[in-house]
């Protein structure tokens, strides 16, 4: 056996089992004292909350604020968070119930 046929079959022997098929997830429930669970609660209040409400009390800098909400809540929870332009207060963000 050449060099070259044996790396060919060493390379597939790796490769054969490599790829499983994904379970379906179900949505995934945040902790009730988690600071996810705290985002939530904050956005779900009637008046919302902005990212500098949310960066303050969570002890957040705002990218990881805004990166929550797209990544955490909107993505992976499904959660529909709208937001709007408040004139006094700037972009709120509020979860639609």
């Amino acid at each position: 056996m050449s060099k070259n046929a044996a790396r060919t079959t060493k390379k597939i022997a790796l490769t054969k089992g490599a790829a499983k098929p994904k379970a379906a997830a179900k949505p995934a429930k945040p902790r009730a004292e988690s600071k996810q669970s705290q985002l939530i609660a904050m956005l779900k209040q009637p008046d919302g909350a902005t990212i500098v409400e949310i960066a303050k009390a969570l002890d957040w800098q705002p990218h990881t604020v805004r990166g929550a909400i797209a990544g955490a809540l909107k993505k992976k929870l499904g959660l529909d968070v709208q937001s709007e332009k408040v004139d006094d207060r700037g972009r709120v963000y509020r979860i639609a119930e």
